[in-house]
Formats: C-alpha cells, structure tokens, sequence
C-alpha cells in the first residue's frame, strides 16, 4: 500500500502516536498460537538482543569527538549526513555486531544502530548546556549576579530564552561533582555516565524482510502485524527465526483514513505494549490573523482558569462571559500525600542501606528489598495520577476552545517560575505542578481540532487590571471576609473587581491578541511561542467593558404551574436490585442503587463559583480515602454555540 497521504486544501498531515497491546499471536512456520505470555517472551529475547548492542556502541562512542562529529551533519569527506540514524553511522563507519555465536539478521543491527544514534544526537544538547556553564562559572554557585547570568546566557546555546531553572539544575549538578571528586569536571561525558538503554524494538528503521504491517480489508478498526522473532535467546542461525503474526486491535483514536506505520514494541510488567504510530490529515494552525482566542491562566487549588476574548475590527478587545475553572485542590492533596509518602519510604529505605553495608546476609536485606519494592509501586500511583490530572485538564481546555470557536489557545509560560519564601510545603506544592505535561497533550488535542496553542510572557498577568493596565490591590475573597489571602483583585482606576485569576486569564488573552505578529515557531520542538513583550502593543491589550445585552428577565406574570410527572425520566430512575439467579429485568439507567451516598471528598467546597478554598472544607485526609478521580475534580462546562439534542431525554415520560 502507498504510505503517502492525500492532503486537502487548507490541510497538513501529521504523525502522531497511540497505545496498544498485543495479546496473542500466530507463529506462520508451525501454526502455534502463542499466548500474550509467549509472545512477550520470544519479544524480550529479540529485545535482549538489540540492547546490548546499543549499550555496546553507546559506551563505546559517549565522547565529545564522536558526538560532534555525528551532530555536525557532514562525514570526513564533507558530504551530508543521512536524517535516520542507522544510516548516519553507517556512513561514519560506527558498526556493532552480535554476541559470539548468536546468528542475527542487518535488521536487528539496523535497530540497535538506530536507537544509538538517536542517544548519542540527543547528548549534544546537554554538552553545550554543561560547556556554556563551566564556561561562566560564577564565584557562588546558589547565587549569580546579573553580569554572570549575562555571561552564562550568552555562553550556553539558546541561552536568552532558555528557563533559569535549567541553567540552575545543571549547576548544582556541577558542584554536587566538584564536592564528590574534588574538582570540576571537563564536559558532560565525565559529568554523567553512558545512559542505560531502553528496551525496545524501534520497527521503524527496519523495512519489510523484518516487518509489515497493514490494516484488515474490510474492519479498518483492525490491523496486522507481521515480523520476525527468535525461537530461543540465543539464535544459532537463521532457521531459530520464524515469521509471527499479531492481530491488533486499533484504539478508536486512529482515524480511518491514517496511514499506519511501523510500531515501537515495548514490555511494560508482562505486557507487550505497541506505540502505534500514524500519520492524518488535520487542519492547518495559524501564527496569526486569529480573531477569537482563549486564555489560560494557571493556579495552584483552581488549577485552570479559562475565558474567551474577541478582536473586532476596530482593533478593540472584548471579553464575552465569566470564564470557567478546572478545579483540582483534592487531586493536588493526594499528589501531595504520595510525594511525602515516597519521601518517607526513600528516606527509609537509604537508612537500611547505611545500616547493611556490604554485609548481603543482614537480616535489614529483605525489609530493603521490601520498600524498593513499594517505592516503585508509589511512583507508578504518582505517575498515572499526573497522567490523568494532564489528560483531563487538556481535555477540558480544548473543549472550551471549540465550544467557544476559537482558533488559538493561548498559555502563559511559567517554565521559569521558582516557588520560595512561602514554606516548605506551599513551595514544593507550587514546583510539581504537571504544566508542562498538560501543555503538551494541550497541544496534541488541539491540533486534532486545527487550533494553535501559544505561549505567552506571564510578566505582570495577575498584577495589572485587565481594562485600564493600572496595578490591582488585592483583598481577601469576598465570600471568606475573615480568611486572609489575595484572591480578590480590585482597580483603584476604573473600578474593574473581580478574581484575581478571571483578570489574569482575560489579561494573556489581549496579551496574545496583540502580539500575534510575535509568534514565532521554536526551531527545537516546534511549539509557538511570543517570546517578549513589546511596550506600544502592550498598551492596546486592554478589555474593553462590555454593558449587559442580555434578555429581561425581570417578573410580568405569575409563575407558569409545572406538572408533575407520574413516570420520571429513564435516565434518572435508579435500577432496580439485582435479582438472585438468572432473571430478566429492564435497563439500568445512569442512577447507582449501591452507593447511598457520595464519598467524603465529594462534599468540598470545590464549586466553579467558589473564589477561595474554606479551611474546614478541604483537608488532604480526606483525599487519601480515595473517591476517585472525577470527584476530585470540578470544571465548568463547556458553553457549546449549539448544542445536540439528546435523544433519550424524554423516554418514558408521560409529557
């Protein structure tokens, strides 16, 4: 089949990635139907094989010399580097071959070729960073001065717009090694070692005599993959290859009309994981000419706040409706309980360590085993718990986008944000929020829709009034007078109030709106982003107040008497008991009969309305019961111009 994508006007394609799993498998040569755990097997031992070959040619090439040479895009006799990786060392002459006595075909080097040169590309990056500041060395290291963050920006490649906290990282990495060996390492090769290898079949950088895949003839939800795999660890020759194929069920993500391309395999506790990569038509993004955009401010319990903001043609800005929050406080409170319980567990877990020595007969050796143990398990809760929070957060902002039509979503960039003075636990409260990560699948939904989505500077956001640009005083919240805090933003100018977090949203809208000619694309990941903000155009990104349109409401009559209704609504009547024993019984509708009332945690004072979190309402015990995720929390609606009838609101109603 031909891998090109037809693309339309007004199109582009894109690739992009879902998740599957193998679950079974044919063996061609024999007709075996190899279960999951069969096939997991024979793919970790092909997996095996491609590691420690790549571990081979990473330990063996991880210098300064080899990696340059590899980065600069041209070999010794000055033609240009091939794009793949596998072909790039190839031309350089950096080869690896398999273990004595083990029978591998080019294909399984290809990939271990592939995965290598990917590695070794990915270093010069960390090399110039850690060259640019021992470069710079400042004279105290917790803290430079403006000339030394001058001279390190200039020093390290792409230092101007590169976050501090990076710049920051990478110094205490640099003084943790100079107090460890008693002086300063020479570059990044003596400042980390060879990276461990993933382990990992990259299909992509091999072609057909290795494997296919294609989607079923007349089910497109359905697809076959076909490759090779040894029949025992150690492959004496060719005939311990044979020919397996691989149903595969496509998540309902891939389009219909995607071109499928090779998968990454993975093992992930037994399982065989396959990265599904496909290329679609989506709409094409736009830098500029946007007229609708929505903004995105951040915040700590009320996670994302949200608003639209118009563009007219006499170049004003207004800003339609209140907005809507996402808001995740109980979420956020477990979080930070597994953080302090896998503090706890590690703190712990060292002590063991100093306690056992070299001493492997301890009895501490099993209760060591014991909590690494736990400790992974921790960390896997934390990361499935980030992944869902950036899953639901992107999800919902993306709906308010294309609820309220807009082309552009526009973000501000906290990458530089450094929480301190505000105690231990509000700062690391504060530093492990999962923006990047929501940013990210805000960007991989958006592009679904052909919505853009741009960083904006968050200097000032939350401190001028979005109308007037005059500093904001902040109060308490108005519904908690007695509770201290700024979440309440009032203008001495105009007399614009409202949340502090409605006025920063509305206030990187206009932000956006005006600097759009600014947008400029990041030649590293690709992402959009306004750099800086310019003053003239800072000055026109004020809201212009809008006076109410809305319809009168106001009381002509007597109230209309509502019937009762002798049948409610199917989708509001709880089901009846399950019955004992085979018997019929009619459909459940959506109202549980087994749980009498909500859990604790879905009592808090987490309304979208609620400008403040009240002390009695929200406490972190009450998250470490674990009522779930959606009742941690709480968005608004999406406002949908148009709205689809539901065709099952009015069964079994008697109106």
């Amino acid at each position: 089949m031909s891998r090109k994508l037809p693309v339309g006007e007004g199109e582009t394609s894109r690739t992009a990635c879902a998740r599957g799993l193998l679950r079974a498998a044919v063996d061609e040569k024999t007709g075996e139907l190899m279960s999951a755990s069969l096939l997991a097997e024979r793919v970790g031992w092909a997996v095996d094989l491609v590691s420690g070959m790549t571990s081979e040619l990473i330990a063996e090439r991880w210098n300064t010399t080899d990696v340059d040479i590899l980065t600069s895009g041209e070999d010794v006799g000055g033609r240009k580097l091939p794009s793949n990786a596998w072909m790039a060392l190839r031309r350089l002459g950096w080869t690896v071959t398999a273990p004595g006595g083990v029978k591998v075909n080019d294909r399984i080097v290809r990939m271990a070729q592939e995965q290598a040169g990917r590695t070794l590309r990915c270093a010069k990056w960390r090399a110039g960073l850690t060259c640019g500041v021992l470069t710079s060395w400042p004279a105290d290291p917790a803290r430079r001065t403006a000339q030394e963050w001058d001279a390190v920006r200039e020093a390290v490649p792409g230092g101007r717009h590169l976050p501090s906290s990076v710049i920051k990282s990478r110094t205490r990495q640099i003084a943790a090694f100079a107090r460890k060996h008693g002086r300063m390492p020479a570059d990044v090769f003596q400042l980390e070692a060879a990276p461990r290898v993933a382990r990992m079949l990259l299909l992509s950088a091999c072609d057909g005599q290795q494997a296919t895949i294609e989607r079923h003839e007349s089910d497109p939800g359905r697809a076959l993959l076909r490759l090779q795999l040894p029949t025992r660890p150690d492959p004496r020759s060719y005939r311990d290859w044979t020919w397996i194929a691989c149903p595969v069920a496509l998540p309902p993500t891939i389009p219909q009309g995607a071109v499928l391309h090779l998968p990454t395999l993975r093992i992930h506790q037994g399982t065989l994981r396959a990265d599904l990569a496909y290329t679609h038509a989506v709409p094409k993004t736009r830098r500029s000419g946007h007229t609708v955009a929505l903004g995105v401010d951040w915040g700590l319990n009320t996670l994302l706040s949200a608003g639209t903001a118009r563009l007219h043609a006499d170049k004003t800005i207004t800003s339609p409706g209140s907005g809507g929050m996402f808001r995740t406080a109980g979420v956020l409170a477990k979080q930070h309980r597994l953080r302090r319980l896998s503090e706890h567990l590690r703190a712990k877990a060292d002590h063991y360590q100093r306690l056992i020595g070299d001493d492997t007969d301890h009895p501490l050796a099993a209760r060591t085993l014991t909590l690494t143990e736990e400790i992974r398990r921790v960390s896997a809760r934390r990361s499935n718990l980030n992944d869902a929070l950036a899953q639901a957060g992107a999800r919902w902002t993306v709906d308010q986008a294309i609820a309220a039509e807009a082309s552009v979503i526009y973000v501000e960039d906290l990458r530089s944000m450094e929480a301190r003075g505000m105690g231990r636990t509000m700062n690391t409260r504060l530093s492990q929020q999962v923006r990047g990560r929501i940013v990210n699948r805000m960007r991989h939904l958006a592009a679904e829709a052909g919505i853009a989505v741009v960083t904006v500077p968050a200097r000032n956001t939350s401190r001028h009034c979005p109308q007037c640009l005059v500093p904001l005083r902040h109060r308490k919240a108005p519904d908690r007078p007695t509770t201290p805090g700024w979440k309440w933003a009032l203008c001495p100018s105009c007399g614009y109030q409202g949340d502090r977090d409605t006025g920063a949203w509305k206030r990187i809208a206009a932000r956006g709106l005006t600097h759009q000619a600014k947008t400029v694309v990041d030649r590293t990941g690709g992402a959009m982003v306004i750099r800086s903000v310019v003053d003239n155009l800072e000055a026109k990104a004020a809201i212009t107040p809008t006076t109410g349109t809305g319809r009168d409401r106001s009381k002509t009559g007597p109230t209309r008497h509502q019937t009762a209704r002798p049948t409610p609504r199917r989708r509001r009547t709880p089901s009846p008991t399950r019955p004992q024993g085979p018997a019929g019984k009619r459909p459940e509708g959506h109202a549980p009969t087994d749980r009498t009332r909500l859990p604790r945690a879905a009592h808090r004072h987490q309304d979208v309305t609620t400008t403040s979190t009240p002390t009695t309402g929200h406490r972190p015990r009450g998250a470490a019961l674990g009522a779930g995720f959606h009742l941690h929390a709480h968005a608004s609606p999406p406002r949908w111009a148009e709205r689809p009838p539901d065709p099952t609101v009015r069964i079994g109603s008697l109106s």
